[in-house]
């Protein structure tokens, strides 16, 4: 029998330590947001040129905008349904971005900055 709970121990160990090895912050929504913001601000501000304060702002936008669209019951929505939410989140940020307050100018180089990112992300899913 304490054979058995040492197995059982050793066992739990190696499964824990394993799990802690493999990251380990992919569930963590305060990690995520912040790999996020460490990797996209830098790219951001020399596509766009808008300072690190405008940048930080844009981000906290379009973080929100992308958790929406994240949210529960988005893989079960028809596409057009999917558009439509999309649609949503784009015109709503937008009206933030408005509100930090951008320019026009700046608000197409930031939308055109994320949709250079989601043509990137396209590519590299079906690369591979």
């Amino acid at each position: 029998m304490k054979k058995l709970l040492v197995l059982v121990a050793i066992f739990t160990t190696v499964l824990m330590s394993n799990a802690n090895a493999q990251g380990g912050n992919f569930g963590d929504p305060a990690a995520m947001k912040a790999r996020y913001l460490e990797r996209t601000k830098p790219a951001l501000i020399e596509k766009t040129k808008l300072s690190p304060e405008l940048a930080d702002k844009v981000l906290e936008i379009s973080w929100e905008a992308q958790s929406k669209l994240r949210g529960p019951g988005m893989r079960d929505m028809s596409a057009d349904e999917r558009k439509k939410k999309q649609d949503e989140a784009t015109t709503e940020a937008t009206a933030k971005y408005k509100a930090i307050p951008l320019t026009a100018d700046q608000i197409k180089a930031v939308n055109d900055f994320f949709e250079e990112q989601r043509q990137l992300r396209q590519q590299r899913q079906n690369g591979n």
